[in-house]
Protein backbone atom coordinates (compact mmCIF):
# COMPACT_ATOMS: atom_id res chain seq x y z
CA UNK A 1 0.00 0.00 0.00
CA UNK A 2 1.31 3.45 -0.91
CA UNK A 3 0.78 6.10 1.71
CA UNK A 4 -0.97 9.14 0.29
CA UNK A 5 0.56 12.58 0.20
CA UNK A 6 0.31 14.46 3.50
CA UNK A 7 0.89 18.19 3.98
CA UNK A 8 2.55 19.60 7.09
CA UNK A 9 4.04 22.97 7.94
CA UNK A 10 7.21 24.30 9.56
CA UNK A 11 8.84 27.67 10.12
CA UNK A 12 12.31 26.52 9.04
CA UNK A 13 12.98 23.60 6.72
CA UNK A 14 16.62 22.50 6.68
CA UNK A 15 17.53 20.20 3.80
CA UNK A 16 20.63 18.13 4.52
CA UNK A 17 21.91 16.96 7.92
CA UNK A 18 25.64 17.46 7.50
CA UNK A 19 27.79 19.89 9.51
CA UNK A 20 26.02 22.86 7.90
CA UNK A 21 22.48 21.52 8.12
CA UNK A 22 22.27 19.97 11.57
CA UNK A 23 24.08 22.93 13.14
CA UNK A 24 21.67 25.32 11.41
CA UNK A 25 18.69 23.27 12.60
CA UNK A 26 19.85 23.21 16.21
CA UNK A 27 20.56 26.95 16.25
CA UNK A 28 17.17 27.72 14.66
CA UNK A 29 15.43 25.59 17.28
CA UNK A 30 17.46 27.27 20.04
CA UNK A 31 16.04 30.55 18.78
CA UNK A 32 12.50 29.30 19.30
CA UNK A 33 11.72 28.48 15.66
CA UNK A 34 9.74 25.41 14.67
CA UNK A 35 12.41 23.55 12.71
CA UNK A 36 12.36 20.44 10.53
CA UNK A 37 15.57 18.72 9.40
CA UNK A 38 15.33 16.33 6.47
CA UNK A 39 18.06 14.09 5.05
CA UNK A 40 17.95 11.22 2.58
CA UNK A 41 20.86 9.36 4.17
CA UNK A 42 22.46 9.56 7.60
CA UNK A 43 22.60 12.30 10.24
CA UNK A 44 25.98 13.99 10.22
CA UNK A 45 26.20 13.95 6.42
CA UNK A 46 29.22 12.92 4.38
CA UNK A 47 31.62 14.45 6.91
CA UNK A 48 30.69 12.30 9.89
CA UNK A 49 29.71 9.16 7.98
CA UNK A 50 31.94 8.89 4.92
CA UNK A 51 34.54 11.66 5.02
CA UNK A 52 36.21 13.75 7.72
CA UNK A 53 35.67 11.48 10.72
CA UNK A 54 36.24 8.00 9.26
CA UNK A 55 39.29 9.20 7.33
CA UNK A 56 40.85 10.77 10.43
CA UNK A 57 40.11 7.62 12.41
CA UNK A 58 41.96 5.48 9.85
CA UNK A 59 44.79 8.03 9.67
CA UNK A 60 45.18 7.81 13.46
CA UNK A 61 45.05 4.01 13.50
CA UNK A 62 47.61 3.56 10.72
CA UNK A 63 49.84 6.19 12.34
CA UNK A 64 49.91 4.09 15.53
CA UNK A 65 51.12 1.05 13.61
CA UNK A 66 53.61 3.01 11.52
CA UNK A 67 55.07 4.86 14.51
CA UNK A 68 55.45 1.65 16.50
CA UNK A 69 57.22 -0.02 13.58
CA UNK A 70 59.56 2.95 13.12
CA UNK A 71 60.51 3.81 16.71
CA UNK A 72 63.80 1.93 16.93
CA UNK A 73 65.67 5.21 17.53
CA UNK A 74 63.69 5.53 20.75
CA UNK A 75 64.62 1.99 21.75
CA UNK A 76 61.22 0.62 20.81
CA UNK A 77 61.33 -2.49 18.62
CA UNK A 78 57.95 -3.69 17.40
CA UNK A 79 56.31 -5.29 14.41
CA UNK A 80 52.58 -4.71 14.89
CA UNK A 81 50.05 -6.93 13.17
CA UNK A 82 47.22 -4.98 11.55
CA UNK A 83 43.74 -6.49 11.42
CA UNK A 84 41.91 -4.12 9.10
CA UNK A 85 38.52 -5.68 9.87
CA UNK A 86 38.99 -4.79 13.54
CA UNK A 87 40.26 -1.35 12.55
CA UNK A 88 37.08 -0.82 10.52
CA UNK A 89 34.96 -1.98 13.44
CA UNK A 90 36.64 0.57 15.71
CA UNK A 91 36.23 3.30 13.09
CA UNK A 92 32.53 2.52 12.73
CA UNK A 93 32.17 2.74 16.50
CA UNK A 94 33.58 6.27 16.40
CA UNK A 95 31.22 7.20 13.56
CA UNK A 96 28.18 5.68 15.30
CA UNK A 97 28.94 7.53 18.53
CA UNK A 98 29.14 10.87 16.76
CA UNK A 99 26.15 10.42 14.43
CA UNK A 100 24.06 9.09 17.29
CA UNK A 101 25.08 12.14 19.28
CA UNK A 102 23.95 14.45 16.46
CA UNK A 103 20.53 12.80 16.38
CA UNK A 104 20.16 13.07 20.16
CA UNK A 105 21.23 16.73 20.15
CA UNK A 106 18.71 17.55 17.43
CA UNK A 107 15.89 15.86 19.34
CA UNK A 108 16.94 17.41 22.66
CA UNK A 109 16.80 20.87 21.07
CA UNK A 110 13.33 20.25 19.65
CA UNK A 111 14.26 19.72 15.99
CA UNK A 112 11.79 17.62 14.02
CA UNK A 113 13.72 14.90 12.18
CA UNK A 114 12.61 13.40 8.89
CA UNK A 115 14.17 10.83 6.53
CA UNK A 116 13.66 11.39 2.83
CA UNK A 117 14.73 13.29 -0.26
CA UNK A 118 13.53 16.88 -0.54
CA UNK A 119 12.59 18.58 -3.80
CA UNK A 120 11.36 22.15 -4.12
CA UNK A 121 7.82 22.61 -5.44
CA UNK A 122 8.04 26.40 -5.19
CA UNK A 123 9.59 28.98 -2.86
CA UNK A 124 7.40 27.98 0.08
CA UNK A 125 6.79 24.28 -0.46
CA UNK A 126 8.90 21.13 -0.73
CA UNK A 127 8.04 17.51 -1.47
CA UNK A 128 9.70 14.86 0.70
CA UNK A 129 9.97 11.43 -0.89
CA UNK A 130 10.45 8.74 1.72
CA UNK A 131 12.67 5.78 0.91
CA UNK A 132 11.36 2.27 0.81
CA UNK A 133 8.46 0.62 -0.97
CA UNK A 134 5.08 1.96 0.06
CA UNK A 135 6.51 4.85 2.07
CA UNK A 136 5.05 7.50 -0.22
CA UNK A 137 5.78 11.19 0.13
CA UNK A 138 4.59 14.28 1.92
CA UNK A 139 4.53 18.00 1.28
CA UNK A 140 6.01 20.53 3.69
CA UNK A 141 5.02 24.17 3.62
CA UNK A 142 7.82 26.35 5.00
CA UNK A 143 8.39 29.99 5.84
CA UNK A 144 12.18 29.71 5.43
CA UNK A 145 14.42 27.04 3.93
CA UNK A 146 18.12 26.35 4.44
CA UNK A 147 19.74 24.24 1.72
CA UNK A 148 22.67 22.18 3.04
CA UNK A 149 22.85 19.34 0.53
CA UNK A 150 26.65 19.14 0.46
CA UNK A 151 28.83 17.70 -2.27
CA UNK A 152 29.86 14.42 -3.90
CA UNK A 153 33.08 13.12 -5.50
CA UNK A 154 33.74 14.16 -9.09
CA UNK A 155 33.83 11.26 -11.54
CA UNK A 156 36.47 11.07 -14.26
CA UNK A 157 34.82 10.15 -17.60
CA UNK A 158 35.07 6.40 -18.06
CA UNK A 159 35.95 5.87 -14.37
CA UNK A 160 32.42 5.86 -12.95
CA UNK A 161 32.13 4.64 -9.36
CA UNK A 162 29.49 2.06 -10.30
CA UNK A 163 32.30 -0.18 -11.54
CA UNK A 164 33.68 -2.46 -8.81
CA UNK A 165 37.40 -1.77 -9.20
CA UNK A 166 36.83 2.02 -9.24
CA UNK A 167 36.65 3.60 -5.79
CA UNK A 168 35.58 6.97 -4.53
CA UNK A 169 36.89 8.00 -1.11
CA UNK A 170 33.79 6.40 0.44
CA UNK A 171 34.63 2.90 -0.81
CA UNK A 172 38.28 3.37 0.12
CA UNK A 173 37.33 4.19 3.70
CA UNK A 174 35.15 1.09 4.03
CA UNK A 175 37.57 -1.54 2.75
CA UNK A 176 38.25 -4.44 5.11
CA UNK A 177 40.86 -6.18 2.98
CA UNK A 178 43.36 -3.73 1.45
CA UNK A 179 44.45 -4.44 -2.13
CA UNK A 180 48.03 -5.34 -2.90
CA UNK A 181 48.27 -2.57 -5.49
CA UNK A 182 46.34 0.71 -5.48
CA UNK A 183 46.38 3.34 -8.19
CA UNK A 184 45.29 6.80 -6.98
CA UNK A 185 44.10 9.30 -9.57
CA UNK A 186 44.66 12.78 -8.11
CA UNK A 187 47.26 14.17 -5.70
CA UNK A 188 45.02 16.69 -3.94
CA UNK A 189 44.36 16.56 -0.22
CA UNK A 190 42.01 13.54 -0.38
CA UNK A 191 44.34 11.59 -2.65
CA UNK A 192 47.35 12.36 -0.46
CA UNK A 193 45.63 11.55 2.83
CA UNK A 194 44.36 8.20 1.59
CA UNK A 195 47.57 7.33 -0.27
CA UNK A 196 49.36 7.71 3.05
CA UNK A 197 46.84 5.51 4.88
CA UNK A 198 47.15 2.69 2.38
CA UNK A 199 50.94 2.94 2.18
CA UNK A 200 51.10 2.55 5.96
CA UNK A 201 48.90 -0.53 5.61
CA UNK A 202 51.57 -2.03 3.37
CA UNK A 203 49.82 -1.41 0.05
CA UNK A 204 51.88 -0.69 -3.08
CA UNK A 205 50.56 2.80 -3.95
CA UNK A 206 51.00 4.65 -7.25
CA UNK A 207 49.67 8.18 -7.75
CA UNK A 208 49.00 9.81 -11.12
CA UNK A 209 48.36 13.56 -11.24
CA UNK A 210 47.80 15.71 -14.31
CA UNK A 211 49.54 18.73 -12.73
CA UNK A 212 53.23 18.95 -11.90
CA UNK A 213 53.09 18.49 -8.13
CA UNK A 214 51.02 17.45 -5.14
CA UNK A 215 48.27 19.55 -3.59
CA UNK A 216 48.11 22.51 -5.99
CA UNK A 217 47.22 25.72 -4.20
CA UNK A 218 49.76 25.23 -1.43
CA UNK A 219 53.25 26.71 -1.56
CA UNK A 220 56.07 24.39 -2.61
CA UNK A 221 57.96 24.58 0.67
CA UNK A 222 54.76 23.70 2.53
CA UNK A 223 54.10 20.55 0.50
CA UNK A 224 57.76 19.49 0.25
CA UNK A 225 57.92 17.66 3.63
CA UNK A 226 54.72 15.80 2.73
CA UNK A 227 56.15 14.68 -0.61
CA UNK A 228 59.39 13.61 1.09
CA UNK A 229 57.51 11.49 3.63
CA UNK A 230 55.38 9.97 0.88
CA UNK A 231 58.56 9.05 -1.00
CA UNK A 232 59.90 7.41 2.17
CA UNK A 233 56.68 5.39 2.39
CA UNK A 234 57.33 4.08 -1.10
CA UNK A 235 54.52 5.94 -2.86
CA UNK A 236 55.32 6.26 -6.57
CA UNK A 237 54.33 9.56 -8.22
CA UNK A 238 53.73 10.21 -11.91
CA UNK A 239 53.01 13.85 -12.67
CA UNK A 240 51.73 15.43 -15.88
CA UNK A 241 49.50 12.45 -16.65
CA UNK A 242 45.70 12.20 -16.88
CA UNK A 243 43.84 8.89 -16.55
CA UNK A 244 42.16 8.09 -19.88
CA UNK A 245 40.86 4.52 -19.72
CA UNK A 246 41.00 1.22 -17.88
CA UNK A 247 40.29 -2.43 -18.52
CA UNK A 248 39.91 -5.46 -16.32
CA UNK A 249 42.49 -8.21 -16.48
CA UNK A 250 42.64 -11.60 -14.87
CA UNK A 251 44.72 -10.20 -12.03
CA UNK A 252 43.05 -6.80 -11.59
CA UNK A 253 42.96 -3.75 -13.83
CA UNK A 254 45.25 -1.92 -16.23
CA UNK A 255 44.90 1.87 -16.29
CA UNK A 256 46.09 3.94 -19.22
CA UNK A 257 47.20 7.55 -18.72
CA UNK A 258 48.19 10.19 -21.22
CA UNK A 259 50.48 13.20 -20.97
CA UNK A 260 50.05 16.54 -22.75
CA UNK A 261 52.07 15.29 -25.73
CA UNK A 262 49.74 12.35 -26.22
CA UNK A 263 52.20 9.75 -24.98
CA UNK A 264 50.49 6.89 -23.14
CA UNK A 265 51.53 4.98 -20.02
CA UNK A 266 49.99 1.92 -18.37
CA UNK A 267 49.75 0.87 -14.72
CA UNK A 268 48.68 -2.41 -13.14
CA UNK A 269 46.52 -2.26 -10.04
CA UNK A 270 43.93 -4.19 -8.04
CA UNK A 271 41.82 -1.10 -7.30
CA UNK A 272 41.67 2.47 -8.57
CA UNK A 273 40.86 5.36 -6.22
CA UNK A 274 39.62 8.45 -8.06
CA UNK A 275 40.16 11.58 -5.94
CA UNK A 276 40.04 14.59 -8.26
CA UNK A 277 37.78 16.84 -6.19
CA UNK A 278 34.14 17.29 -5.23
CA UNK A 279 31.11 18.93 -6.81
CA UNK A 280 27.92 20.38 -5.27
CA UNK A 281 24.73 18.36 -4.89
CA UNK A 282 22.01 20.73 -6.07
CA UNK A 283 20.25 19.38 -9.15
CA UNK A 284 18.18 16.74 -7.29
CA UNK A 285 16.71 19.55 -5.18
CA UNK A 286 15.30 21.30 -8.28
CA UNK A 287 16.31 24.76 -7.01
CA UNK A 288 14.90 26.38 -10.15
CA UNK A 289 11.40 25.44 -9.00
CA UNK A 290 11.91 27.80 -6.06
CA UNK A 291 13.52 30.45 -8.28
CA UNK A 292 16.95 29.93 -6.74
CA UNK A 293 19.97 30.92 -8.87
CA UNK A 294 22.58 28.24 -9.50
CA UNK A 295 25.88 28.95 -11.26
CA UNK A 296 27.37 26.97 -14.14
CA UNK A 297 29.14 24.61 -11.72
CA UNK A 298 26.03 23.81 -9.70
CA UNK A 299 26.82 26.06 -6.72
CA UNK A 300 23.99 28.09 -5.22
CA UNK A 301 24.81 31.79 -5.09
CA UNK A 302 24.51 33.47 -1.65
CA UNK A 303 25.23 36.80 0.01
CA UNK A 304 27.03 37.62 3.27
CA UNK A 305 24.06 36.34 5.27
CA UNK A 306 23.91 32.99 3.40
CA UNK A 307 20.74 34.15 1.65
CA UNK A 308 20.07 33.22 -1.98
CA UNK A 309 18.39 35.49 -4.50
CA UNK A 310 15.08 34.26 -3.01
CA UNK A 311 14.60 36.12 0.27
CA UNK A 312 13.37 33.19 2.35
CA UNK A 313 15.77 30.57 0.97
CA UNK A 314 19.34 30.20 2.28
CA UNK A 315 22.23 27.92 1.31
CA UNK A 316 25.19 26.83 3.43
CA UNK A 317 28.20 24.54 3.15
CA UNK A 318 29.64 22.87 0.07
CA UNK A 319 26.57 23.57 -2.06
CA UNK A 320 27.12 27.31 -1.49
CA UNK A 321 30.67 27.30 -2.89
CA UNK A 322 34.31 27.20 -1.95
CA UNK A 323 36.00 26.57 0.34
CA UNK A 324 34.41 23.15 0.84
CA UNK A 325 35.12 22.83 4.56
CA UNK A 326 32.92 21.40 7.32
CA UNK A 327 33.72 24.20 9.77
CA UNK A 328 32.87 26.82 7.16
CA UNK A 329 29.53 25.03 6.62
CA UNK A 330 28.76 25.07 10.35
CA UNK A 331 29.56 28.76 10.61
CA UNK A 332 27.30 29.52 7.66
CA UNK A 333 24.55 27.38 9.18
CA UNK A 334 24.66 29.35 12.41
CA UNK A 335 24.56 32.66 10.53
CA UNK A 336 21.61 31.57 8.36
CA UNK A 337 19.63 30.41 11.39
CA UNK A 338 20.33 33.60 13.32
CA UNK A 339 19.40 35.81 10.37
CA UNK A 340 16.07 33.96 10.08
CA UNK A 341 15.55 34.49 13.82
CA UNK A 342 16.05 38.23 13.35
CA UNK A 343 19.54 38.42 14.82
CA UNK A 344 22.16 40.81 13.34
CA UNK A 345 24.36 37.99 12.02
CA UNK A 346 26.63 37.98 8.97
CA UNK A 347 29.52 36.05 7.42
CA UNK A 348 32.10 38.61 8.46
CA UNK A 349 35.00 36.37 9.49
CA UNK A 350 38.44 37.66 8.56
CA UNK A 351 39.83 34.27 7.52
CA UNK A 352 38.87 30.59 7.44
CA UNK A 353 41.53 28.05 8.43
CA UNK A 354 42.12 24.85 6.47
CA UNK A 355 43.97 21.67 7.40
CA UNK A 356 45.24 18.63 5.52
CA UNK A 357 45.83 15.50 7.59
CA UNK A 358 48.79 14.23 5.61
CA UNK A 359 52.09 13.16 7.19
CA UNK A 360 53.16 15.69 8.31
CA UNK A 361 50.01 17.78 8.62
CA UNK A 362 49.47 21.06 6.78
CA UNK A 363 47.37 23.96 8.07
CA UNK A 364 46.88 27.47 6.72
CA UNK A 365 44.86 30.56 7.49
CA UNK A 366 44.67 33.98 5.87
CA UNK A 367 47.19 35.24 3.33
CA UNK A 368 50.45 33.88 2.01
CA UNK A 369 53.34 36.29 1.44
CA UNK A 370 52.48 36.49 -2.26
CA UNK A 371 48.80 37.10 -1.56
CA UNK A 372 49.66 39.86 0.93
CA UNK A 373 51.82 41.60 -1.66
CA UNK A 374 49.08 41.26 -4.27
CA UNK A 375 46.61 42.82 -1.80
CA UNK A 376 48.86 45.88 -1.47
CA UNK A 377 50.59 45.05 1.82
CA UNK A 378 54.30 45.13 2.50
CA UNK A 379 54.57 41.76 4.25
CA UNK A 380 56.80 40.96 7.18
CA UNK A 381 57.65 37.27 7.54
CA UNK A 382 58.61 35.21 10.58
CA UNK A 383 59.44 31.50 10.51
CA UNK A 384 60.43 28.88 13.05
CA UNK A 385 61.58 25.33 12.20
CA UNK A 386 60.28 22.41 14.24
CA UNK A 387 63.79 20.96 14.28
CA UNK A 388 64.56 23.73 16.80
CA UNK A 389 61.56 22.82 18.97
CA UNK A 390 62.36 20.74 22.04
CA UNK A 391 58.86 19.28 22.08
CA UNK A 392 58.93 18.35 18.40
CA UNK A 393 62.29 16.62 18.81
CA UNK A 394 61.01 14.74 21.87
CA UNK A 395 58.11 13.34 19.84
CA UNK A 396 60.34 12.21 16.98
CA UNK A 397 58.48 14.48 14.54
CA UNK A 398 60.59 17.55 13.73
CA UNK A 399 59.95 18.14 10.02
CA UNK A 400 58.39 21.40 8.90
CA UNK A 401 57.91 24.90 10.26
CA UNK A 402 55.54 27.64 11.39
CA UNK A 403 55.42 30.75 9.22
CA UNK A 404 53.59 33.98 10.04
CA UNK A 405 52.78 36.69 7.50
CA UNK A 406 52.22 40.15 8.98
CA UNK A 407 51.79 43.72 7.88
CA UNK A 408 55.10 45.59 8.00
CA UNK A 409 54.23 48.87 9.72
CA UNK A 410 51.93 47.90 12.60
CA UNK A 411 52.63 44.16 12.61
CA UNK A 412 49.03 42.99 12.21
CA UNK A 413 48.92 39.24 11.53
CA UNK A 414 47.64 38.60 7.99
CA UNK A 415 48.15 34.87 7.58
CA UNK A 416 50.06 31.76 8.54
CA UNK A 417 51.25 28.48 7.07
CA UNK A 418 52.21 25.46 9.17
CA UNK A 419 53.57 22.11 8.08
CA UNK A 420 54.53 19.72 10.83
CA UNK A 421 53.23 17.85 13.88
CA UNK A 422 49.74 18.90 15.06
CA UNK A 423 49.55 21.70 12.49
CA UNK A 424 45.75 21.32 12.47
CA UNK A 425 45.65 22.22 16.17
CA UNK A 426 48.30 24.97 16.12
CA UNK A 427 46.57 26.98 13.37
CA UNK A 428 43.70 27.94 15.69
CA UNK A 429 45.86 30.41 17.62
CA UNK A 430 46.78 32.23 14.43
CA UNK A 431 43.20 32.19 13.17
CA UNK A 432 42.21 33.91 16.42
CA UNK A 433 45.06 36.40 15.99
CA UNK A 434 43.77 37.41 12.55
CA UNK A 435 40.15 37.56 13.69
CA UNK A 436 40.87 39.83 16.68
CA UNK A 437 43.37 42.04 14.83
CA UNK A 438 46.35 40.91 16.89
CA UNK A 439 49.89 41.98 16.10
CA UNK A 440 53.17 40.10 16.07
CA UNK A 441 53.94 41.67 19.43
CA UNK A 442 50.66 40.33 20.87
CA UNK A 443 51.53 36.78 19.82
CA UNK A 444 55.20 37.03 20.80
CA UNK A 445 54.49 38.52 24.24
CA UNK A 446 51.89 35.88 25.14
CA UNK A 447 53.59 33.39 27.46
CA UNK A 448 53.40 29.92 25.91
CA UNK A 449 53.70 26.72 27.93
CA UNK A 450 57.05 24.91 27.78
CA UNK A 451 57.78 22.45 26.32
CA UNK A 452 55.04 22.56 23.68
CA UNK A 453 54.70 22.72 19.93
CA UNK A 454 52.80 25.99 20.38
CA UNK A 455 56.06 27.70 21.35
CA UNK A 456 56.93 27.52 17.64
CA UNK A 457 54.10 29.98 16.95
CA UNK A 458 55.50 32.41 19.53
CA UNK A 459 59.02 32.05 18.16
CA UNK A 460 57.84 32.62 14.57
CA UNK A 461 56.27 35.90 15.70
CA UNK A 462 59.48 36.83 17.51
CA UNK A 463 61.49 35.91 14.41
CA UNK A 464 59.46 38.34 12.30
CA UNK A 465 60.51 41.08 14.71
CA UNK A 466 64.14 39.93 14.76
CA UNK A 467 63.84 38.77 18.37
CA UNK A 468 63.66 34.95 18.22
CA UNK A 469 65.76 33.12 20.81
CA UNK A 470 65.92 29.58 19.47
CA UNK A 471 66.51 30.21 15.76
CA UNK A 472 68.61 32.67 13.82
CA UNK A 473 66.74 35.88 13.04
CA UNK A 474 66.16 37.10 9.52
Amino acid sequence: MVVGDVTTGTEVLVIGAGPGGYVAAIRAAQNGLDTTLVDRDAYGGVCLNYGCIPSKALISATDVAYDARNATEMGVHADPVIHTDEMQEWKEGVVDQLTGGVEKLCKANGVNLMQGEATFVDDSTARIAHGGEGQGSETIAFEHAIVATGSRPIEVPGFEFEHDPIWSSREALEVEEPPEKLLVVGAGYIGMELSTVFAKLGVDVTVVEMLDGIMPGYEDDVTRPVKQRADELGIDFNFGEAASEWEETEGGVVVTTEDEDGEEYTYDADKVLVAVGRQPVSESLDPEAAGVDVDENGFIRTDDQARTNVDNVYAVGDVAGEPMLAHKASNEGIVAAEVIAGEPAALDQQAIPAAVFTDPEIATVGMTEAEAEEAGFEPKIGQFPFRASGRALSTGESEGFVRIVAEQEAGFVLGAQIVGPEASELIAELGLAIEMGATLEDVASTVHTHPTLAEAVMEAAENANGEAIHTLNR
